[in-house]
């Protein structure tokens, strides 16, 4: 089982994004990294903030996913409505979680923010096997997002 180093994780997203301003660019480049460096990782992509309230899927790998996502239903949209991470381990016992994929377990969501502080998308992170996100992926792929992003 390959699990992911993030400290590498970090160094190969800095180098291939260095210089790279195109926010879709920027998107495909860390979905594709991040989903290919651990087994959890069964859907791995964005959410893009594309109206008030409303987000388009983005750049992403694994299955399909849903579409739209309103900030009013879903994980993704208690990431996009808080601004807070959300780490959910079962999703079943997630009241209003929306099955895109009926294998997903569980789930990570962390929102994007760009320079001047505006969220453009979530980060959504799906696994098969339940309970498989903590604290530390939380915190390794904020900052990955944060340099990518917000710098």
């Amino acid at each position: 089982m390959t699990r992911v180093h993030y400290d590498a994780l970090a160094k190969t997203v800095a180098a291939l994004t260095d210089g790279e301003e195109d926010v879709i660019a920027l998107m495909a480049t860390l979905a594709c990294e991040v989903h290919h460096s651990d087994d959890r990782f069964d859907w791995t992509g964005f959410y893009r903030v594309v109206a008030p309230e409303l987000m388009k899927i983005g750049p992403y790998q694994g299955g399909h996913g849903c579409l739209v996502i309103p900030f009013s239903r879903g994980v993704c949209g208690a990431a996009a409505r808080s601004g807070e991470v959300q780490l959910v381990a079962d999703v079943e016992a997630f009241e209003g979680h929306i099955a895109c994929a009926s294998s997903t377990r569980s789930e990570i969501v962390l929102p994007v923010w760009d320079k001047a502080g505006t969220l453009i998308a979530v980060f959504d992170i799906d696994s098969n096997q339940p309970d498989a996100f903590d604290d530390t992926d939380a915190a390794a792929l904020t900052g990955i997002l944060q340099s990518v992003f917000a710098q």
